[in-house]
């Protein structure tokens, strides 16, 4: 087991109480999914599986808190005001990291930005905000067009499976008519672009 004397069995039933207190049964069950599948794919590439469960359990810890409770965070800890234009979506990764780390204790900044960047990646991002970010879209209980050769393609290349949830998130944002976060563009350049400027380049 993967479990280390600093991160005991006991203190992971005790934060999996505490992140349960604070979501629906189907939410909860979709964390463990993607705990499930971020430590498997930690194991693979050589991250840390304490690190990957721990953001894993904690990556949507914010997601059910009512709008007006963001929106006083934004506006009391310093976050760019432009924030409060956007919604739910942005919020519990970008701003949730920070009811992580002042209910829950957790001060690992690794831990943290990959709970930050969970939803719209960015250009830079660390193997652990990489597992987090396709564990989140691959996990068992997620069943949509594509999900499939996303989990394939997880297991062979991350950073190939990096590019194919934000092309396929933003192809989804467009189709909608969605406004599109600014680092999840900035995503896209870097992950999915980049192989088109490669092949330019070569001309």
């Amino acid at each position: 087991m993967w479990m280390s004397e600093a991160y005991t069995e006991m203190e992971r039933e005790l934060l999996l109480q505490k992140v349960q207190m604070h979501m629906s049964e189907k939410r909860f069950k979709h964390v463990l999914g993607v705990e499930e599948t971020a430590v498997a794919l930690a194991e693979k590439y050589g991250a840390d599986p304490e690190k990957a469960s721990i953001a894993a359990l904690c990556h949507d810890y914010a997601k059910e808190r009512p709008d007006d409770e963001f929106q006083m965070v934004i506006r009391r800890d310093g976050f760019e005001l432009d924030l409060l234009n956007w919604n739910n979506a942005i919020w519990h990764g970008v701003v949730g990291a920070d009811f992580v780390q002042r209910e829950l204790g957790i001060d690992d900044e690794e831990i943290l930005n990959a709970i930050r960047l969970h939803t719209t990646g960015a250009a830079q991002m660390t193997l652990l905000d990489k597992i987090i970010y396709v564990a989140d879209y691959i996990e068992p209980g997620r069943d949509f067009p594509g999900v499939q050769e996303a989990r394939e393609i997880a297991l062979v290349d991350l950073d190939e499976a990096v590019a194919y949830e934000t092309k396929h998130t933003l192809e989804h944002l467009l189709a909608t008519e969605k406004a599109v976060y600014p680092k999840t563009i900035e995503t896209y350049n870097y992950w999915v672009a980049k192989h088109n400027r490669k092949g330019a380049d070569l001309k």
